[in-house]
């Protein structure tokens, strides 16, 4: 019997049929339950950030010394090598090594017999000289009573007259002599003729002395006294300005502690040296206490110009970056990063623009900030107390 061609052709369909049956599977997939909220995975992004705690510093705006540092050593206003004027020996030593003395006092005596014989002739010349100027004078009195009685020519009473004008010469010129004499004598006598300490005595009594070539004693200065230093090209004008305003504020530090001193620029010299391209200047200061001494080494500081109304904030609160200078501010709890520009920093402060007077800025814990994290500003503890107070910034 054959079999139908249609019953032939519905054999593989109802295979496939019964095979799925057993299977126990379905072809068609079931729609997906819709997600909830509480099975959603939760993104990185939208987690919350913790607060950083910071610490914060107010800008302030003030005037900002903008200050020079350079090296200097300090140098007499005045140092005076005593030398005797006349050539003679030394009698006695009126003073100590290392003594302070005034101008006026006395320092050395020379031997001065010589010179007071000077004096005595001269005297004696001048005494000869004024009698023969009396003598002139009575024989001039007599020559005009003759004249008048005309037992004498005019001619010999225009003689007369002239010796009597030679004497009188003569007797000036005596006087001068007993002047020039005096100044000698005086100069046996040597003196201070400005305040300072003594240095080393070189002469004794006994010692033979040249006439301006041997030093007896350097007098050196110390009260007030200055401080010779160099300052950059750059700073001339700055320099030159303070100096007819009175003079720039200089402090000069000693070092080893030795203690820091105030004076005032006083000198800046006329011409910026070629080959290192700097310009000596001199500082004064007050030395009652003696506490800075000639050929010492100091630390010299200078106000070389002051910026007015500068914002000043700590230096240690700027950030150095690829795009320049930047700081955190912390803005309604939470950190905002300004651009600034240095204008110019000194010691731990730096004068910037860019920022506010009375803007937070965060010092310590900008390391651990990102722009917008939240922060928790911790205030200071108040002197004496070690135990730290925190205040959260309210975003």
């Amino acid at each position: 019997m054959k079999t139908p061609l249609f019953f032939l052709k519905m054999i593989p369909a109802l295979v496939a049929l019964t095979l799925g049956g057993c299977s126990g599977k379905n072809d068609v997939a079931a729609p997906a339950a819709p997600a909830t909220a509480s099975s959603a995975p939760v993104s990185a992004a939208s987690a919350p950030v913790a607060p950083v705690t910071v610490t914060t510093v107010r800008a302030l705006r003030r005037d900002f010394p903008v200050l020079l540092k350079a090296s200097g050593s300090v140098t007499p206003l005045a140092s005076v090598e005593v030398k005797a004027q006349v050539t003679s020996v030394v009698t006695q030593v009126h003073f100590k090594e290392g003594q302070f003395v005034k101008a006026g006092d006395l320092l050395f005596t020379l031997d001065s017999r010589t010179d007071e014989a000077n004096v005595a002739k001269a005297r004696a010349q001048l005494a000869k000289d004024q009698a023969a100027l009396a003598d002139a004078r009575r024989q001039f009195e007599r020559a005009k009573q003759l004249l008048a009685q005309n037992f004498i020519s005019q001619g010999a009473l225009d003689s007369n007259q002239a010796q009597v004008d030679a004497q009188l010469a003569t007797v000036a010129a005596d006087q001068a002599a007993i002047d020039a004499a005096r100044v000698a004598l005086s100069f046996d006598r040597i003196v201070a003729k400005k305040s300072g300490r003594a240095g080393a005595v070189n002469v004794f009594p006994g010692s033979a002395v040249q006439a301006n070539l041997t030093t007896l004693v350097t007098l050196t200065q110390l009260d007030p006294i200055a401080v010779a230093y160099s300052l950059p090209q750059r700073n001339l004008p700055g320099a030159l300005s303070a100096l007819q305003a009175g003079g720039a504020p200089v402090m000069a530090t000693l070092p080893d502690g030795g203690g820091s001193y105030n004076g005032r620029l006083q000198f800046v010299d006329n011409a910026v040296d070629p080959n290192s391209g700097t310009v000596k200047v001199k500082a004064v200061f007050d030395n009652r206490e003696g506490k800075l001494w000639p050929g010492a080494f100091v630390e010299v500081t200078q106000t070389a110009k002051t910026i007015k109304d500068a914002v000043v904030v700590p230096q240690a609160a700027l950030i150095q970056g690829a795009r320049g200078t930047v700081v955190y501010v912390v803005e309604e709890g939470k950190a905002v990063l300004k651009p600034v520009q240095l204008i110019d920093a000194q010691v731990n402060e730096a004068a910037v623009t860019g920022v506010k007077a009375g803007d937070a800025i965060v010092l310590d814990g900008r390391q651990n900030l990102r722009p917008g994290t939240p922060v928790v500003e911790r205030a200071k503890a108040p002197a004496g107390d070690s135990t730290p107070k925190t205040k959260t910034a309210e975003p």
